[in-house]
């Protein structure tokens, strides 16, 4: 009888055990990390291109998608804009160009831009550089990420 009573109790320690492990695990795997640090769920954000339509990041979850952020005055930026007009042309990736539009002298100044280097990608528009702190990028120098 005492085996019996014995085997019971460490049986139901096991099951409890498994049950404990499968719980906990799930709860992992439904609650994603958020913020910079590599491995991390990108922050989300909702912007407006210039034909006033609303991006959200989170729109493309799921997708592999290049987030670059830039300005028409950073040099850097010009230069590698045809580079990665030819990567979204050819490849058909997913590119969120957000452009620091606080920065920006006006918005003309953005669409004068996208038609001198006849871009195709999305280019959302970072008005308040709401994105752009969330992100930590720092002007004068916008860095590709």
């Amino acid at each position: 009888m005492k085996k019996w009573i014995i085997s019971l109790v460490l049986i139901a320690m096991m099951a409890w055990a498994i049950i404990d492990f499968l719980t906990n695990n799930n709860e992992d795997n439904e609650t994603e990390s958020v913020g910079l640090d590599i491995g991390n769920m990108a922050p989300d954000f909702e912007l407006q291109t210039l034909a006033g339509e609303t991006i959200r990041l989170s729109d493309y979850r799921g997708e592999p998608v290049m987030l670059n952020f830039w300005a028409s005055w950073c040099s850097p930026c010009r230069a590698e804009m045809p580079d990665m007009q030819q990567f979204h042309h050819d490849t058909g990736m997913q590119i969120l160009a957000v452009n620091l539009t606080a920065t920006e002298t006006n918005s003309q100044d953005v669409s004068a831009f996208m038609e001198e280097f006849g871009l195709t990608f999305t280019i959302p528009l970072d008005q308040e550089n709401m994105v752009a702190d969330r992100y930590q990028i720092r002007p004068p120098f916008p860095r590709p990420t």
